[in-house]
């Protein structure tokens, strides 16, 4: 890959009354930022203007385009997806906040779509009000995995330098997480998370541990079976694909005695089981990475935060590792692909006696 080559980064705006803005405009107030890439943020001009002010932060100058086909390197780039006057509402769910969110989404995934943005670093959204006829997903993920995936399927993987955890299930209630607890989804997840370990993280040879379901390891049955049944017959499965896994482990005593840190990767069965322990290690430069799509596309690992929206007080350091990953796995994925798409011919020593080379791929020569 040329390493001359600025990555261009779709920087979504998110929800406009939560923490998005403060986060975005924090860390673009970096100057090496644009010698690092080319961002382009798809959002509502106005109301980044109206952020800036009232968080009283450090003016910075956007180059106003209508598409990423326009960007510029070495500036930092705003597409803006609405000319209407939005109102802000600083830690309030409203309807048009949900509205203005989904268009700069929608924007941004086009255009990656097109070929004019390589990767997509998105800012929080609310998951309620963001519903509508267009957007009935449970989040990101699924929407990017319907919109990009080109019938790829996707995994949410919580990632920081010491831990990645992966999951099986991820936005749904608690009470379907059994019936999807299955031999065939967990092959598919650790599939998934082997490729994207290898591709997209530079890990040859990754090493799995994948968590149990029920309390104790389900105590050899008493406290449930999914662990005999499902669990590690998918870690069999998995092995004889020349996938290293191991476990089951149940998940108090596997982060409690910081076993984690023998793995390159975490595979949890639902999403509080990954998540809380990841968030409690490294909620502060924790990055959501959506694995498995066409689509290299990160997030930091919090919400919202109406709690702390208009403050001026919100950490950006997510958001930044966010964007550093977004670049990394780019560079990355690109490499990796370009190692392979040229494979040797395969050859063999013929056993003869002369021991000259054969080549197994030539076209047979007539005599």
């Amino acid at each position: 890959m040329d390493q001359s080559y600025k990555i261009k980064v779709a920087i979504t705006q998110g929800d406009i009354n939560g923490i998005g803005y403060e986060v975005i405009l924090k860390t673009l107030s970096d100057p090496r930022i644009t010698e690092l890439c080319t961002p382009i943020v798809y959002g509502i001009t106005k109301v980044a203007a109206y952020h800036r002010k009232a968080l009283e932060l450090a003016p910075l100058t956007f180059n106003i385009i209508n598409s990423a086909a326009d960007a510029e390197d070495g500036k930092l780039n705003f597409v803006n997806c609405s000319e209407e006057d939005v109102k802000v509402e600083f830690g309030q769910s409203t309807e048009i906040a949900g509205f203005s969110a989904f268009q700069a989404l929608v924007k941004a995934t086009d255009e990656f779509n097109e070929g004019l943005v390589d990767t997509i670093l998105t800012a929080p959204i609310n998951k309620h009000n963001i519903q509508s006829e267009e957007f009935k997903f449970p989040g990101h993920t699924e929407y990017l995995e319907n919109k990009c995936g080109n019938g790829q399927k996707s995994l949410m993987i919580l990632m920081q330098d010491v831990l990645r955890v992966a999951l099986v299930t991820a936005h749904i209630p608690l009470s379907k997480v059994p019936s999807q607890i299955t031999i065939d989804n967990i092959m598919e997840k650790l599939e998934v998370f082997n490729k994207t370990l290898q591709q997209d993280f530079n890990i040859q040879k990754p090493r799995i541990a994948v968590l149990s379901l029920n309390p104790h390891n389900g105590e050899e049955g008493l406290l449930g079976t999914e662990e005999i049944e499902i669990i590690r017959p998918a870690i069999r499965q998995a092995m004889m694909n020349d996938i290293l896994c191991f476990g089951p482990y149940a998940s108090d005593g596997f982060f409690g005695s910081l076993k984690y840190k023998e793995f390159d990767g975490v595979l949890a069965m639902y999403h509080d089981q990954g998540l809380t322990p990841f968030k409690t290690i490294a909620m502060e430069d924790g990055v959501n990475f959506t694995a498995g799509l066409p689509l290299i596309r990160t997030s930091p690992d919090h919400g919202t935060a109406y709690d702390i929206a208009g403050k001026g007080i919100a950490s950006e350091e997510s958001f930044r590792q966010a964007l550093y990953t977004a670049l990394d796995t780019f560079r990355n994925r690109k490499a990796y692909f370009e190692m392979r798409k040229n494979p040797l011919r395969k050859q063999y020593f013929d056993r003869s006696g002369d021991n000259e080379k054969l080549d197994l791929t030539s076209e047979p020569q007539n005599d």
